[in-house]
């Protein structure tokens, strides 16, 4: 349904300039961070893990040799590496003692577990079986787990020292970036309470924001020059407008004064009186639209309704058509009789306009006016459009205008917070209301 409100744009969150500047600085500075930790850990345990198992291959070869020498006492030079040689007759020794062990192939293999204390242990075991003897190396790997922990640990302080450290930079590179701008934005507000542009660019450097104050001087200029232009239009029209109107009133009054004129004269002159009214109100209308300024005044709403009703009837022609109000009056608006008589008086005259026959009702309610007619009628779709500059309804093609007038309707009706709507009736015709703001 048409309002006179035009409809919002949803609002969208968007983040100060400030804050993104200082959110990237932090994830600029933890991304690397991170990155960097990441690579330093898998780096480590690559080369680590490397290392012990090139010492312990060529640990068990050495032990397989001294061994193959005398296999009573072989021996080790590393205190880490524990060797252990079984023959055929021990094989089902290693079965019931070490399960693991039994079935793991030749190779370096990864072990764990819990030792009776409940502390966690780790080793790497080096295999080698043959059809005589197996060798087993076991190398203790439980101190360097817990100092791969600790380096972890570190390593990750360090990227949330980092990422501070980030934050505090991006806060204060923030704080230097957005300082000209901010100080732009604040002369930009205190030059908004001078009537005359107030140059910008002169206090900051030729840089970026000194490109966008000259550009916005640029612009307070260019639109200076409109709003002046605009001023010395609307005073112009204001004046030359109203001037021939004023001779066009005093000239119909002075002849509707003599009374040798006939009937038929007095009619044409009452139409030109009326004529000259509505361009009177229209103008004035026109001119607080466009200063965007309301005026005041106390209109009564039923009166005015009855002189547009008596101005319409005395244009029907042949029309079968029956113009009445019904309702209470006492419907005081505050804002100039011009104003509401353009409002209400767009919506009598469509009604008039498109009804061939039957009756225009206007109904006074509380708040309001409710302007029901019983013509041909119009869709949902035509009336959610009807406010729409230069719409014409599919009724339209043979009347004379040029779809502006719902749409002064609607302007009005912004500017001094008032609603109107356009309906399809219940069964034919159109509902047109108008509702006032009385608080």
């Amino acid at each position: 349904m048409p309002q006179a409100d035009s409809p919002r744009r949803p609002r969208r969150y968007r983040r100060q300039l400030r804050s993104r500047i200082i959110l990237s600085f932090v994830l600029l500075g933890f991304g690397l961070t991170a990155l960097f930790a990441y690579a330093v850990d898998k780096v480590r345990n690559q080369v680590e893990d490397k290392l012990v198992v090139d010492l312990m291959n060529r640990n068990i070869d050495l032990y397989a040799q001294q061994y193959a020498r005398d296999p009573q006492n072989p021996s080790l030079p590393v205190d880490q590496i524990r060797a252990f040689a079984f023959t055929p007759d021990k094989f089902a020794s290693v079965r019931e003692n070490q399960p693991q062990w039994y079935e793991l192939p030749d190779g370096i293999h990864q072990l764990s577990g819990v030792d009776d204390d409940g502390q966690a242990f780790s080793y790497k075991l080096a295999v080698r079986k043959t059809p005589t003897v197996w060798f087993f190396l076991a190398y203790d790997m439980t101190q360097t787990m817990r100092g791969a922990e600790q380096f972890n640990r570190g390593i990750y302080g360090a990227v949330i020292v980092f990422t501070l450290l980030s934050l505090l930079v991006g806060w204060w590179a923030a704080s230097r970036v957005m300082s000209p701008v901010s100080e732009l934005a604040n002369r930009l507000k205190g030059s908004g309470r001078s009537s005359e542009p107030v140059s910008l660019a002169e206090h900051f450097p030729n840089d970026e924001v000194g490109q966008l104050a000259s550009a916005l001087d640029d612009y307070a200029a260019r639109l200076t020059e409109v709003v002046q232009r605009d001023r010395e239009f609307n005073a112009d029209v204001s004046h030359e407008l109203r001037t021939p109107l004023a001779v066009i009133r005093g000239a119909t009054e002075l002849l509707l004064s003599r009374p040798e004129l006939d009937e038929r004269m007095q009619a044409r002159l009452r139409r030109i009186q009326r004529a000259e009214q509505q361009c009177t109100d229209l103008i004035s209308a026109l001119l607080l639209l466009s200063r965007n300024e309301r005026g005041h005044g106390a209109t009564d709403v039923s009166k005015l309704a009855e002189q547009l009703l008596d101005m319409h009837r005395a244009q029907l022609g042949g029309k079968a058509l029956v113009l009445r109000m019904e309702g209470e009056g006492g419907l005081i608006v505050d804002a100039p009789e011009a104003a509401v008589a353009v409002a209400l008086g767009n919506l009598i005259g469509n009604a008039v306009k498109y009804t061939l026959e039957g009756e225009v009702i206007v109904s006074m309610r509380h708040d309001g006016v409710d302007v029901v007619d019983s013509g041909p009628g119009l869709s949902a779709e035509e009336a959610a459009r009807l406010f729409e500059r230069g719409y014409r309804g599919t009724h339209a093609e043979h009347s004379q205008g040029a779809g502006i007038g719902l749409s002064i309707v609607r302007r009005l009706c912004a500017l001094y917070g008032w609603d109107v709507r356009v309906v399809p009736g219940e069964e034919r015709g159109v509902v047109a209301t108008l509702r006032f703001n009385t608080r």
